[in-house]
């Protein structure tokens, strides 16, 4: 079985799920295929299985001229009326305005870059994660292949994350890439959801749930428990940007020390709000107890994991956070919102605890009652470990995958 994964950007500091997911693909004898819309940049490269995969990607931007000019050549050349008529159905998919059409001309010529290096390799399908960029030039790659090989014709699928694409679903034209492609991998029932939202009931056959996973085997704690620090450590793991909600973390951090309950905050990861978030924590007074890791490799991760009391994630906007799913394999309690996908990882009151977002004095409140009750904490530890191990595991979801592959690609 040969499958195309084709992402924006690839590797990726916060799609590590992409290359897990690859990974047991290939173990389970997939030949998958990587490519990137834009090449990584080498400073994002954070531990050697993202420098291994830097280096086995075919990256279609920035451009090598005599490979897109030649592969440009070879299909007018090959096929005059495949090349009109797909250049022609790319400008028609385009959102209004002439910028839009620009941006249509772009994914039309990468995607025949694209084709190309699929008919080198002998691949009929192209597998993209999110709806962005990737999705529309794999959609007209696959038209290119099917144009020129009616016989067998090429295929595309994606997966599905939200909720980012769900906020404008004519701009990302969710319903038109969900009706040509062949089948639609979801993450969560409430991705799935919002796409049969989009679709008739003719087509909600073609929406499986397969849980993104994590390695558990890399995710199992060391030494004990979590430690119980004075003052507590909590930790926070993603990009610094509006959504992820840190912001209410340092403000439920501030308001609990105005009550007497001192807390160190560890925030891994980079982005445009840091500055903001500093100043913020410099505001309320409690800078001195936030600390700003910065972007951190899986090689660091764990170290942080396991050094961490509590993890929290207040996010305003998520799929099925991954850093949560790590969090609760190192049996680490964990708070997060009652947004999206969320709650069907963390059970409230079960494997952990999830709060109004935006909240910052019910996220305090949540904090203050794990810092007081160690056999809570210990409870919801062990339950979360427990539902990731069930449920969220990548060697399971990676076999639901390659066999969904295989029936629809294969079969």
């Amino acid at each position: 079985m040969k499958v195309a994964y084709l992402c924006s950007e690839y590797p990726a500091i916060s799609h590590t799920f992409v290359m897990r997911e690859i990974d047991a693909l290939r173990r389970r004898g997939a030949e998958v295929a990587t490519f990137s819309v834009r090449r990584a940049k080498p400073d994002t490269l954070l531990s050697r299985a993202d420098r291994a995969a830097y280096e086995s990607t075919f990256a279609i931007l920035p451009p090598s001229w005599p490979r897109l000019l030649g592969a440009h050549l070879k299909l007018a050349l090959r096929s005059p009326a495949t090349y009109l008529s797909v250049l022609i159905g790319s400008l028609r998919l385009a959102p209004a305005g002439p910028r839009g059409l620009l941006w249509q001309l772009f994914y039309f010529v990468e995607a025949v870059v694209l084709w190309n290096e699929c008919s080198r390799h002998r691949i009929r399908h192209v597998h993209v994660h999110f709806a962005n960029v990737s999705a529309d030039v794999a959609l007209l790659a696959s038209r290119i292949g099917s144009a020129l090989e009616p016989q067998r014709p090429w295929s595309w699928s994606f997966t599905m994350h939200g909720p980012t694409e769900f906020f404008d679903v004519r701009h990302f034209r969710l319903a038109e890439k969900l009706r040509h492609a062949r089948f639609v991998v979801c993450i969560s029932d409430f991705a799935r959801s919002q796409l049969m939202a989009l679709s008739e009931p003719g087509a909600w056959s073609k929406l499986p749930v397969i849980h993104v996973g994590i390695p558990i085997e890399q995710f199992t704690r060391r030494n004990g428990g979590p430690p119980d620090g004075d003052p507590p450590q909590v930790l926070c793991i993603g990009r610094l940007v509006a959504e992820k909600g840190q912001a209410v973390l340092i403000e439920a951090a501030a308001a609990l020390a105005e009550q007497g309950q001192a807390v160190a905050l560890t925030f891994a990861g980079e982005g445009p709000q840091r500055r903001e978030l500093e100043g913020l924590a410099e505001e309320l007074g409690v800078a001195a107890s936030v600390c700003f890791k910065g972007a951190v490799g899986q090689e660091e991760l764990h170290s942080l994991y396991e050094a961490a009391s509590v993890f929290c994630l207040p996010s305003f906007s998520e799929g099925v956070p991954v850093v949560l799913m790590e969090a609760m394999a190192m049996e680490l309690p964990v708070i997060s919102t009652t947004i999206t996908g969320v709650p069907e990882l963390i059970e409230h009151g079960r494997s952990g605890l999830l709060v109004p977002p935006g909240r910052p004095d019910r996220l305090a409140e949540a904090l203050r009652r794990l810092f007081a009750d160690g056999s809570l904490r210990r409870e919801l530890a062990a339950a979360g470990r427990e539902k990731v191990i069930g449920e969220f595991d990548a060697e399971a979801s990676a076999a639901r995958l390659h066999a969904l592959f295989a029936e629809q690609i294969d079969g």
